[in-house]
């Protein structure tokens, strides 16, 4: 197993420590992932799930993009499907299941005013804020390295919505390996 596959294995693994992973009846996704029996509640709980995803199946989902992913969210996506999650400082758009990669542009692309917004602009949505905030969380492509990760922001989506305007509310993290780090020191702490 290679280190960045570790990393990967470590960041979903966090998925359940700040995460309750409820699978809602009103998310498809989340109860397409769910196993085992109703906890104490009722609900029933989603795990992520590890696939082997060709990297070709990238290609449909590249044709609609202004530039590629950075290589460990492309490990990502190519290793693991998982519904919405919460990770306490952002929120991972769902990777839904199936033989492809069509489910995860969909919830990119979910929002046609903040879609159409966000990529000519150079931001490609991968997340949003934690719990119900709504403002997305993304790749800024203006800051690509050479190795392709870049860092990553928070954008307001009332800006958006309201003004078809750009307004940057934070960097969460300076490239995507770091915010996946930041996210498994987060899930340490707890």
């Amino acid at each position: 197993m290679t280190d960045d596959e570790l990393l990967l294995q470590r960041f979903v693994g966090t998925f359940e420590k700040l995460d309750d992973l409820t699978a809602w009846e009103t998310d498809p996704i989340s109860q397409q992932l769910a196993v085992g029996a109703p906890d104490g509640y009722g609900f029933d709980k989603w795990r992520p799930v590890q696939v082997n995803t060709a990297s070709s199946l990238l290609e449909p989902l590249y044709a609609k993009l202004p530039a590629r992913f950075p290589k460990l969210f492309e490990l990502l996506i190519l290793s693991y499907r998982w519904a919405e999650v919460d990770l306490m400082t952002y929120r991972l758009l769902a990777n839904s299941p199936g033989p492809d990669l069509a489910g995860l542009l969909e919830q990119m692309s979910k929002d046609p005013a903040i879609w159409g917004t966000l990529l000519p602009a150079g931001y490609i949505q991968f997340g949003k804020g934690p719990d119900l905030d709504y403002d997305p969380v993304c790749f800024d492509l203006k800051s690509r390295k050479k190795n392709r990760d870049c860092r990553i922001v928070k954008i307001d989506h009332e800006e958006i919505l309201c003004n078809n305007r750009i307004k940057l509310v934070a960097e969460l993290a300076p490239s995507f390996e770091h915010l996946v780090r930041q996210t498994i020191d987060q899930a340490n702490r707890i």
